[in-house]
């Protein structure tokens, strides 16, 4: 029961002080997960970010699901879930409430452009991690580069991106697999 309550005090924790969505938490859902605790290590961290990036829903309940269960089955799974959402729900209760009167001062204003900045930073380390992680090459860094081009400037739907992705893995996986049975059907003949 101890490890349960260490999966939601320690995604409770990244909940309550990330600004910015999943991609900003990564970098302390890593240092925490991987760093402090060592419960994953750090190239099943990154596979971790891939699967879960593919899978529907939101990218931070979806790591803490994928966390809490890989440690402590069920019930890490919900515990990690709920310390990652309960801050945000507490968060937006209390803006909410506020936020309606006092969203025209400059003040406020002026706190929001500052965090800004900073969900940029947030987003941006972890992603500089992941690239450095994928070890591109120069034959390899096309399929990014492509992606890019295809969404941000040719407004291509990323479902489509991804369903081109999937089906190119596809094709290349049998054509790798009948390389590979050519191969061996050679070495098998004398």
């Amino acid at each position: 029961m101890k490890i349960v309550f260490q999966l939601f005090i320690t995604f409770f924790k990244i909940g309550a002080f990330t600004l910015g969505g999943g991609y900003a938490m990564l970098s302390m859902v890593e240092q925490a997960v991987v760093d402090k605790k060592k419960w994953i290590p750090s190239d099943e961290f990154w596979d971790m970010i891939a699967i879960v990036q593919s899978l529907p829903g939101v990218f931070a309940v979806n790591t803490a699901l994928y966390v809490g269960h890989r440690i402590a089955g069920k019930k890490g799974a919900a515990a990690a879930m709920l310390g990652a959402i309960i801050p945000s729900i507490i968060i937006i209760l209390l803006l909410a409430t506020i936020f309606r009167e006092y969203r025209d001062l400059p003040v406020v204003e002026r706190i929001f452009k500052g965090i800004r900045p900073c969900v940029v930073a947030l987003i941006l380390a972890p992603s500089i991690k992941m690239i450095k992680s994928a070890k591109l090459t120069w034959k390899t860094a096309i399929i990014p580069i492509a992606t890019v081009a295809l969404i941000w400037w040719l407004k291509v739907s990323p479902a489509i991106v991804i369903l081109a992705a999937i089906m190119g893995s596809l094709v290349y996986a049998i054509l790798m697999e009948r390389k590979m049975k050519k191969v061996e059907n050679k070495e098998v003949k004398p």
